[in-house]
């Protein structure tokens, strides 16, 4: 059936095709989040566990990051092996399994709910990655991909809503979450049938873009030897994004109240939507360069420029010339400029500027587990050595660090990428 579906829809307008994988995917990851992000608009109060050094929803949110970075690991195998006739039932599963979790989750007594939790997130740190497989090596693919990301820039701020509605309503804590995915299970299984029916790259993709295909472990060793010195140095940077990303995702509720917006309807809602359209409008054009050189210049120019808007913002919200709202937008606006490429459009366009054959979702994946492992850090580090300072004071002063260091560690990658992607260039010119 999915073969003569995607038959029928080949000869569809590439405008048409686009806008189905754009929807369909964003659709996908936004359902997903319902099963990963509504437990953060709990506050599970008064409790503490280790003998009082942790917070219990600092263990809680660790727990999940513990658990979705395990799975990152393991996507660098499994995202970059699975065939496109297994992805399907991979995403189904996983969803599953996260589901089951919460129900965990809302009937093990305390001490085993960290458990439960750390069991969501190990199924779902994969999600993306098979997401991202339909997308990738495609003409169209900043498009689609810049669709896909702001699916979870908004997704997190609707479902903690969806989540304080549904507490609002009289269900206990600790069923919220269990409840939340509930609801979107539905929505999560019809649009990854969808997705699932989008047809493969076509001719004219693979000749720009490069054929994309599942790698051997072989070949997954030889891309990080060919580009150690620029991709460690992009490890470094998304170590520090990822952190300071998922702090502002998961003490959301936290900083607002800090910022005295604790009672404001809708609040994260208004604010990632805003962030979510700057991130779009700034993606999209990033397809109308045909040159995959000039393109990967023009990704490491919004990696860099995030990285300014965090520190900049900060300044602005210390002296006083924006408001804690405005600030809110602004380093979510930065953070997802610098944060959103990695997952997306810097490695398509790496692979493609480069010639390499494979798959971008590798080199995603590498990231993504090493960007999940800075976020465990930084959340112990928070507790345990900066015990004494809020989350927002603590929140702000990361902000100047991610941003002195991440200007500097990005331009020097930039300069290793850009001698590679020139080589291959020259190379494919004087072969044709």
């Amino acid at each position: 059936m999915r073969r003569r579906i995607q038959t029928l829809v080949e000869q569809w307008p590439s405008t048409v095709l686009t806008t189905w994988a754009v929807a369909a995917s964003f659709a996908t990851y936004f359902c997903m989040y319902a099963f990963r992000k509504p437990f953060t608009a709990g506050l599970y109060p008064g409790e503490a566990v280790f003998g009082g050094l942790l917070e219990l929803k600092t263990v809680f949110v660790i727990s999940q990051i513990i658990g979705y970075t395990v799975s990152k690991y393991a996507g660098i195998k499994i995202c970059t092996e699975v065939s496109r006739r297994q992805r399907l039932s991979f995403l189904i599963g996983a969803i599953a399994i996260a589901e089951a979790a919460l129900l965990l989750f809302a009937v093990l007594p305390n001490p085993w709910k960290i458990v439960a939790i750390f069991l969501n997130g190990l199924p779902l740190g994969m999600v993306w990655g098979f997401v991202v497989a339909y997308l990738e090596g495609r003409r169209a693919s900043e498009i689609q991909l810049a669709g896909l990301s702001c699916s979870f820039i908004i997704a997190s701020g609707v479902v903690k809503d969806v989540g304080r509605s549904i507490l609002s309503q009289g269900v206990p804590e600790y069923w919220m979450p269990f409840v939340t995915g509930a609801v979107f299970l539905p929505f999560f299984m019809l649009s990854a049938f969808v997705l699932d029916m989008l047809p493969d790259p076509n001719r004219a993709d693979i000749e720009e873009r490069v054929l994309r295909r599942p790698m051997t472990g072989k070949e997954r060793w030889d891309f990080i030897r060919r580009f150690a010195v620029g991709l460690s140095l992009l490890l470094v940077v998304y170590f520090a994004l990822t952190a300071y990303r998922d702090f502002r995702d998961n003490y959301g509720v936290e900083l607002f109240k800090s910022l005295g917006y604790e009672k404001a309807p809708g609040v994260f809602t208004k604010t990632e939507f805003w962030v979510a359209f700057g991130v779009l409008a700034t993606l999209i054009p990033i397809s109308w360069i045909r040159n995959n050189r000039l393109a990967l210049l023009a990704v490491y120019g919004l990696l860099i420029g995030g990285c300014v808007l965090i520190g900049a913002s900060g300044l602005l919200l210390q002296a006083g010339w924006i408001s804690g709202f405005t600030w809110m937008i602004l380093v979510g606006l930065g953070g997802y400029l610098a944060y959103v490429p990695y997952g997306s459009v810097l490695f398509d366009r790496l692979v493609a500027a480069t010639r390499t054959v494979g798959t971008a979702v590798f080199a995603i994946y590498v990231c993504d587990a090493v960007g999940y492992t800075g976020s465990t850090v930084l959340q112990l580090y928070k507790d345990i050595f900066q015990a004494k300072a809020t989350r927002l004071e603590f929140f702000i002063q990361f902000g100047y660090v991610l941003c002195v260091c991440g200007i500097v560690l990005l331009a020097i990658s930039y300069v290793d990428f850009a001698r590679a992607a020139k080589k291959a260039e020259s190379t494919a010119v004087r072969a044709s």
